[in-house]
């Protein structure tokens, strides 16, 4: 689809897979509005992108886990692109392995407001704008949401309620002309994924078993057998 001069929102923007999505959206001509935490990187990836852009790319930081930011990001991009037409819900956080014992019930609120409300959130308040757009919403699940992981259960527990959530959300939406979709990757080498392997005990094996996971790899080059930039996806 042709999405040059739409108006597109993208979560977690600055890193990984949200700066893929970032960098191929203004790439194809999109006014893309994305949002983190981090100030300084947003803006240092902005002034990039706006450098040579064939769209363009405006920052908003933004905590996804407090309702009142999410709102805040919704409006200030209907007021200054008259509204919206995707909305990509990629924001969130793996928690470091460890076994459902080591977990605290605070733990998993705050992952939960995270990873899932978040993403709720932001669907109900993007929701009024895009119905006016025919718009779409892409959230970004994992593939551990269906085949589960070791010491995950959070984490996974988040994502296996994504993409339920995705699906009824697209029955909802499809009488309003909404596209409602959830991509489900698997390990992608991005700068989480480094960190858990930092913070591994076997840092080797757990690159290896991540490679493993998955045919083509999570980002390693086979061929010249170095290591993908982290925003290739």
């Amino acid at each position: 689809m042709d999405y040059h001069d739409k108006v597109v929102i993208v979560t977690g923007g600055t890193k990984g897979i949200g700066e893929g999505c970032v960098r191929a959206f203004v790439g194809s001509g999109s006014r893309v509005v994305f949002c983190a935490r981090n100030q300084g990187e947003g803006d240092e990836l902005t002034a990039e992108l706006n450098s040579y852009g064939e769209g363009e790319a405006h920052f908003i930081k933004c905590d996804v886990s407090k309702t009142e930011e999410l709102e805040h990001l919704i409006d200030r991009t209907v007021e200054k692109y008259g509204g919206i037409d995707c909305v990509i819900n990629n924001a969130g956080w793996h928690p470091l392995a460890k076994p459902i014992d080591d977990f605290s019930m605070e733990e998993f609120r705050d992952l939960l407001d995270l990873n899932l409300v978040s993403v709720f959130a932001a669907c109900k308040l993007a929701l009024p704008h895009l119905r006016k757009t025919n718009g779409n919403i892409i959230n970004l699940s994992s593939l551990v949401g269906t085949i589960g992981q070791l010491h995950a259960v959070t984490y996974v527990a988040t994502k296996g309620a994504i993409t339920a959530f995705t699906k009824a959300l697209a029955i909802d939406e499809a009488a309003n002309g909404v596209r409602v979709n959830s991509v489900s990757p698997g390990n992608i080498y991005t700068p989480l994924w480094q960190q858990g392997i930092d913070a591994s005990d076997d840092p080797v094996k757990t690159r290896m078993d991540g490679e493993a996971a998955q045919p083509l790899g999570n980002g390693y080059d086979r061929r010249g057998g170095k290591a993908l930039p982290v925003h290739r996806i």
